[in-house]
């Protein structure tokens, strides 16, 4: 029974004790100078990261051959991407590519052909956020693309 009883006190001495250095490290930790600017640095980075992917790197669309370079790489790293199973990035590289096609329709129908089902619904509820971002880099040109496949 003093063996029980011993450990079950040891235990709750160490759980106090870390417990204590968790409180004691956290609060070094805020009340360093240097802490609140880490902190936002890291946050910035993070956001500027987060907004870097997707579509800002379409190219200018008035430059075709840009676009077709563009638009070839992009389904080239969407099918490596579904082929390695990592479907989120490849369905945004496809998203992209459907953003800069001439002929999205026709496109979307291969696509619908050759990828499986829940991938291509993935793809298809990715693509209103990246029409709305095309008709703004766009302009006002040919903003009736994403109505007809409505």
């Amino acid at each position: 029974m003093m063996g029980g009883k011993s450990s079950t006190i040891a235990a709750g001495v160490c759980g106090a004790l870390f417990v204590g250095y968790c409180i004691y490290f956290d609060r070094k930790r805020r009340s360093d100078p240097n802490f609140k600017n880490r902190l936002r640095e890291r946050r910035r980075n993070q956001a500027a990261a987060k907004q870097g992917t997707g579509l800002s790197k379409l190219p200018d669309l008035k430059d075709a051959e840009a676009v077709q370079k563009f638009f070839l790489e992009e389904i080239q790293l969407g099918e490596e991407l579904l082929a390695q199973g990592d479907y989120e990035n490849g369905v945004e590289h496809l998203t992209n590519a459907i953003a800069v096609c001439g002929q999205p329709q026709q496109l979307l129908q291969v696509l619908q052909q050759t990828l499986p089902p829940p991938v291509f619904q993935m793809l298809l509820t990715k693509l209103p956020t990246i029409s709305q971002v095309h008709v703004f880099k766009q302009g006002s040109g040919n903003q009736l693309w994403m109505a007809d496949m409505a």
